[in-house]
């Protein structure tokens, strides 16, 4: 796998993909600049390096239109006001006057380009499109891990005209590095926490995990359809009634290979999907009709807890509950404080997939994982599995 550190950038055009999709609010303004802060080491270690930065991302879905509410003139202000040096920037993507830009820079200097999916050719993967950006820089780099799983231009096509002379950037290297981690790890027992609303939506990774870690806790919306499946019953809780078998058959199938799968036994119900409803605790299989289960129990917390102390290494993906209602927020939080608590006694922990890393930042855990993922979507393929675009386009070519 080649990095930053194996290539010669000085008096050389880098030009590189990052994930810079972040958040903005009417105004305009950057909500969370994670996606940002996590890019500064390897701009950093470019300019250091006397490298001449050429930047390219998307922000949000401009659907091959330009959208001045999606410009990425605010990520121009925060890195030039972050680095403390002037940033040009370029509203061609491509065409003569981008390559200009780009031939201008000197050793040190940055260029912005403009949001890449402002082109329709961007997420069509266009070749011709590809060969355009590839003009703009003389090495490539891919550190956009959020969009590795995409088949875009920016992020796999261009991987081909840069032949010898292409290398994943700090981001996607620690992605690839961590979440080996726990797929590669012998460090046992290896126990993975997935949650979320709907079975659906992560059957896959369910079917997957079974052949890379020792126990799995199933908590969350996704867990009325196991109990469900299991002669439970779960009044008016999000349940998927069309995949109960599905259901079984992820439990038969971890029970054939070994692997303990850990069910939530009792729940905070409520009588509506509100903080202002009336709570209840109750036993998950017996919730009452007109109540639904929206946080983990006290006595399933406890378990979850005790499962974690024995991990050694622990994926997390997946909330407990309605962690964004605060009187449903109290089974997430406590489990990310235990992750926490036993990261610092030595257990490696990944946390990944939107709503675990919104959930370790709403409670102020971050730096107290030993990994926190920027790349939703893209790291549930890698766990699942898949080939992701993104990484076996510079694979294939550096």
């Amino acid at each position: 796998m080649k990095t930053l550190e194996d290539l010669e950038v000085r008096g050389r055009r880098v030009l590189v993909r990052f994930d810079f999709n972040v958040p903005l609010n009417d105004k305009g303004q950057i909500t969370n600049v994670k996606r940002l802060t996590s890019a500064l080491p390897t701009i950093t270690t470019i300019l250091n390096a006397g490298g001449r930065l050429v930047i390219m991302s998307h922000l949000g879905r401009p659907k091959g239109k330009p959208l001045d509410s999606l410009s990425l003139k605010p990520v121009l202000q925060w890195l030039s006001d972050e680095l403390n040096r002037p940033i040009a920037f370029s509203k061609n993507i491509t065409g003569p006057k981008a390559l200009n830009m780009s031939k201008s820079l000197k050793d040190g200097e940055i260029l912005i380009l403009e949001n890449i999916r402002f082109d329709p050719r961007e997420e069509l993967g266009d070749t011709a499109f590809a060969k355009e950006l590839s003009e703009l820089g003389d090495i490539y780099v891919n550190d956009a891990f959020g969009t590795a799983h995409r088949e875009h231009a920016s992020t796999a096509t261009i991987a081909d005209y840069f032949k010898g002379c292409c290398a994943f950037g700090e981001i996607m290297s620690k992605e690839i590095n961590n979440v080996n981690k726990v797929l590669k790890s012998r460090k046992t027992p290896k126990v993975a926490i997935v949650g979320g609303a709907k079975v659906s939506s992560k059957i896959v990774i369910l079917k997957s995990l079974i052949y890379s870690v020792d126990e799995i806790i199933i908590c969350g919306g996704m867990a009325f359809t196991f109990i469900k499946a299991l002669g439970g019953e779960v009044g008016d809780s999000i349940c998927e009634n069309d995949k109960l078998d599905t259901a079984l058959a992820v439990l038969e199938s971890a029970n054939d290979k070994g692997v303990k799968i850990h069910l939530p036994i009792d729940v905070l119900a409520a009588n509506e999907f509100s903080a202002e409803a009336q709570t209840s605790y109750c036993d998950i299989y017996k919730i009452p009709e007109g109540w639904q289960g929206l946080d983990a129990g006290k006595k399933t917390i406890h378990n979850f807890s005790k499962v974690i102390e024995s991990a050694k290494t622990l994926l997390w993906n997946g909330p407990l509950g309605v962690f964004e209602l605060k009187p449903f927020s109290n089974g997430t939080r406590i489990i990310g404080e235990k992750i926490m608590k036993e990261t610092k006694k030595g257990l490696f922990s990944l946390v990944g997939g939107g709503d675990s890393v919104s959930a370790v930042e709403q409670f102020k855990l971050s730096q107290g994982m030993s990994y926190v993922s920027t790349g939703g979507g893209a790291m549930l393929e890698f766990l699942e599995g898949k080939t992701l675009p993104g990484i076996e386009a510079v694979l294939n070519n550096n």
